[in-house]
């Protein structure tokens, strides 16, 4: 038995379709579709089937329409494939086997496809995951706003699927395939930025530079006249990346079908800004394994030999007080991450901003990424690879702003830098405000690196931060921390869950890569259930390392089970359930409740309508509550109005609402509807 939601809504068995009635009755078995296994309550089958204010009898209605689906599942065998569709109280349940929904389906193959990591294997992939549609998805619906907004929300899915097969036939460098792609949907979505910049990209690459422009000058337009907008970053980045090329070339028509070389037009847009943080880089100072000659900013020794040492301490002398020892150099970096692995993007992009001397300010720069993902140990990894640029010292704090009890206060940690700088205790200021500026001062002349971990917002950072031009602070934070980049010109470097490679790998430092490649399957099912955070693979690791005869496939069929996830996920003290408890205890009860709502979506994929009619709320209330989520990074915002809230957040949200009782009605069988 299968179920499709990416085109008109029907069951099939075998060769035959089940007969599905009217289109209420359709999208009832929609709406219970787009949730499965989870209870939707009856208020909000109500409010979707009618787009005005529903009939007295709407209740009948719904209970006669549950009746007969669930007569219809009876009929085609349904207890045969673990389907049963009961009542919990006022609310209904759909249970099945998620991999019978087509909609489930798309998801899983296109999460396993990787455009420009393993392109030769993302083109079948995503080839098959575009051809389960069959035709504008939830065909047959009633036309109300909720599933208008679930059907938006499933073709934005498509349309990012399309923009993924292109980039892969890119990245093989058929670019003539890629074209052929993104074109028809192109002219069917003529707003859509970023299918665009790829259409104009593999049209250039195959030799029409004229078409590629002319798509951006009719974008542009179109842009200008129905919204009022210019062209944004991904938009103008095709357009001038091709400009650029054009110009290197002095104009020359390529044949058709030949690729441009010279690292211009890139295939993702990053093709220059790589080579430009790698020249970023190769001017700074280099990481140790025979690197440490390479000049520091400043044009002293990256290690600090003789020179470096007699420098350092002059530096140290004019900066202090008579209450500071000249020459103090404080190491309060903790040691460095254990089999720490991967992340070389963000390391450069760390890199370029805190050696960046050309403003002569001190540099900032701000780790940002959800619970797990790792920021503490990217941000200590790169401080330990250059503490050499850095004589004069490197300063350490927790700010405990995502963490049990009360985060710490700026006064405590100031106390504890001034002390490590040779400052007498008797002369610590007892105000914040006048230990700041004295934190100031004593290092504004030192070349010192600050790291301030977990940080809840950008006002307890800003008194711990030092105005020399050559200290550098590093910041992590689950925060965006956007008050930082407006008041203090931080740069954000952004964290994201690893690939199936970089899981593997990690998976294989912790347990010996012998044992990740007798089942290279399991291990990327293992990274898949854990998300990509290196926070719940280690966890994982740890139950396997405990249990030596355990083979990854027996791990990876007990994390399938949703309820033992996230306990499996857990080592004594820390665990992937433990970080999100303090994630969501910084919330307001509203985005609390907010982000309960979302995590009973069908598959984590959704737009602030879809979330306002799951929440209750009104589109104001539900945007604003959507974006303060997205900068807490517990949902991410793949494009405009596209927002994925992750499965490891949605099963510990389940979990919280149902500890708190919140949508619960009664889990026995009530009134047969």
């Amino acid at each position: 038995m299968e179920f499709s939601l990416l085109g008109p809504i029907a069951v099939t068995t075998g060769s035959a379709e089940l007969s599905l009635g009217p289109a209420k009755r359709r999208s009832v078995l929609a709406l219970l579709l787009l949730q499965p296994n989870t209870t939707v309550p009856l208020e909000q089958l109500i409010d979707s089937l009618w787009e005005d204010e529903p009939p007295e009898h709407a209740r009948t209605v719904v209970q006669g329409h549950v009746s007969r689906l669930r007569a219809t599942l009876a009929e085609g065998g349904a207890e045969a494939y673990g389907i049963e569709l009961t009542t919990h109280g006022s609310a209904y349940l759909l249970r099945l086997p998620e991999e019978l929904i087509d909609a489930h389906r798309f998801g899983e193959l296109v999460a396993l496809a990787r455009p420009e990591a393993a392109p030769a294997d993302a083109v079948p992939l995503l080839r098959e995951a575009l051809g389960l549609w069959r035709g504008p998805a939830l065909t047959g619906t009633v036309t109300s706003p909720p599933f208008a907004a679930a059907a938006h929300a499933l073709e934005e899915r498509r349309l990012t699927a399309v923009e993924a097969l292109g980039r892969a036939h890119g990245a093989l460098g058929e670019h003539e395939q890629a074209a052929a792609i993104l074109y028809s949907a192109a002219v069917n979505h003529p707003l859509r930025e970023g299918l665009i910049a790829g259409l104009m990209r593999a049209l250039f690459r195959t030799g029409r530079q004229s078409d590629a422009l002319e798509w951006f000058h009719r974008t542009r337009r179109l842009l200008n006249e129905e919204l009022g907008v210019d062209p944004g970053e991904r938009l103008r980045g095709a357009y001038e990346e091709i400009l650029r090329a054009e110009a290197a070339d002095g104009g020359r028509e390529k044949p058709a079908g030949q690729a441009r070389t010279a690292g211009t037009a890139s295939g993702d847009g990053r093709g220059g800004a790589s080579a430009a943080g790698r020249a970023a880089a190769g001017g700074g100072p280099q990481a140790p394994a025979g690197a440490g000659q390479e000049p520091a900013p400043g044009g002293s020794s990256a290690e600090p030999g003789a020179d470096g040492a007699r420098t350092g301490a002059a530096d140290g002398a004019r900066a202090g007080s008579g209450s500071a020892r000249a020459g103090a150099a404080p190491r309060l970096l903790p040691r460095p991450p254990a089999r720490f692995l991967g992340r070389e993007d963000q390391l450069t992009a760390l890199t370029a901003v805190l050696t960046d001397r050309a403003t002569g300010e001190s540099p900032l720069a701000v780790v940002a990424g959800p619970a797990g993902v790792g920021k503490t140990a990217c941000a200590v990894q790169w401080a330990h690879q250059y503490a050499g640029a850095f004589p004069d010292g490197q300063l350490f704090a927790d700010l405990r702003g995502f963490g049990e009890g009360d985060e710490t206060a700026p006064a405590e940690i100031l106390r504890d830098f001034l002390l490590a700088l040779g400052t007498p205790p008797e002369q610590v200021p007892g105000s914040a405000e006048a230990a700041s500026a004295l934190f100031r001062s004593l290092v504004a002349e030192r070349r010192l690196l600050v790291v301030l971990d977990n940080a809840r917002s950008s006002a307890q950072v800003r008194p711990l931060l030092p105005g020399g031009p050559h200290c550098a602070t590093v910041v992590t934070s689950r925060s965006r921390l956007d008050g930082l980049v407006a008041t203090d010109c931080a740069r954000p470097v952004g964290l994201h869950p690893l690939g199936h490679e970089e899981g593997a790998a990690l998976l294989g430092a912790m347990l010996g890569p012998e044992r990740v490649a007798e089942d290279p399957a399991a291990a990327r099912e293992l990274v898949d259930l854990c998300d990509g955070l290196p926070l719940a693979l280690r966890a994982a690791a740890a139950q396997l390392t405990a249990r030596p005869r355990w083979r990854l496939a027996r791990l990876a069929a007990a994390l399938r089970d949703e309820r033992r996830r996230l306990a499996l996920l857990s080592a004594e003290d820390t665990g992937i359930a433990a970080a999100l408890r303090m994630s969501v205890a910084r919330l307001s009860a509203d985005d609390a409740q907010l982000l309960s709502a979302l995590a009973t979506s069908a598959d984590g994929h959704l737009n602030a309508s879809l979330a306002a009619a799951l929440a209750g709320y009104d589109p104001e209330r539900t945007q604003d509550g959507l974006d303060r989520l997205a900068e807490m990074h517990l949902v991410d915002e793949e494009a405009t109005d596209v927002y994925t809230i992750s499965t490891l957040t949605q099963l510990f949200a389940r979990d919280e609402r149902g500890e708190s009782g919140e949508g619960r009605r009664g889990t026995e069988d009530g009134q047969e509807a």
